[in-house]
C-alpha cells in the first residue's frame, strides 16, 4: 500500500464544479482508494492504493468524478515524498511570511523554451522560481492580488498546474505521514 495526495484543481471555486467532500470521499472509496480523507472544500485529498502508476491514479479518479458528478477535473497525483521534498527546497523559505508563500504543482516538466522565455518576466511584488516539478510563489501582497497564478502559469508554461499554499502543504504532508 502506497500513501498518496490528490490534488484536483477548480473544484468549489466560485459556485464552479461544486463537490461535497463526503460525496466525494464515498465516489473515491467506490473506486477501490483505501483510508480515503479529504482536506479542506478546495479538493485535497489523501489515500491509500497499491497502484504504482500515478497516472492510472489520476484517470481513475477523474473517470469517477465525471460519472458521479457530470463534470471534468483535472487532477495531480503525488507522493509524500515529493511533497516533502518541494518543502524542503523551497527557495524563499527563510524569506517571506508564511501566508505570503504558494506552490504551482506542475503535472509534467516544462519545456526549456517557455522556462527561459518566463524567466525573462517580471513581477512588481512577486517573485518566483521554476523546477520540473513546481513553481514556488512569493506574493509579498497575497495571492489573492498576484498576477502571477496558476492560470498564467498553465498558459505561458504550456503545462497543467495546481497551486496551494504553503499551510495546505504542510497539512496534507502531516496527513499522509499519519496514515502510514
Amino acid at each position: 500500500m502506497h500513501n498518496y495526495i490528490a490534488l484536483l484543481r477548480g473544484i468549489n471555486v466560485g459556485g464552479q464544479k461544486k463537490i461535497k467532500m463526503a460525496d466525494l470521499r464515498e465516489t473515491l472509496i467506490k473506486t477501490g482508494l483505501n483510508q480515503v480523507e479529504t482536506y479542506i472544500q478546495s479538493g485535497n485529498v489523501v489515500f491509500g492504493s497499491g497502484e504504482l502508476n500515478k497516472r492510472v491514479l489520476e484517470d481513475q479518479i477523474q473517470k469517477a468524478i465525471l460519472v458521479d458528478f457530470g463534470f471534468e477535473v483535472p487532477i495531480l497525483v503525488v507522493l509524500e515524498e515529493e511533497i516533502k521534498k518541494i518543502l524542503e527546497n523551497n527557495p524563499f523559505a527563510q524569506e517571506a511570511e508564511e501566508n505570503k508563500l504558494y506552490f504551482v504543482l506542475l503535472k509534467d516538466p516544462p519545456k526549456k523554451e517557455p522556462v527561459r522565455e518566463f524567466n525573462e518576466l517580471h513581477f512588481d511584488h512577486e517573485d518566483f522560481h521554476i523546477t520540473d516539478t513546481c513553481v514556488y510563489l512569493l506574493c509579498k501582497n497575497g495571492y489573492g492580488n498576484a498576477k502571477l497564478n496558476n492560470n498564467l502559469l498553465e498558459r505561458k508554461l504550456e503545462v497543467e498546474a495546481t497551486t496551494r499554499n504553503l499551510k495546505t502543504m504542510q497539512k496534507l504532508l502531516d496527513m499522509v505521514q499519519k496514515g502510514r
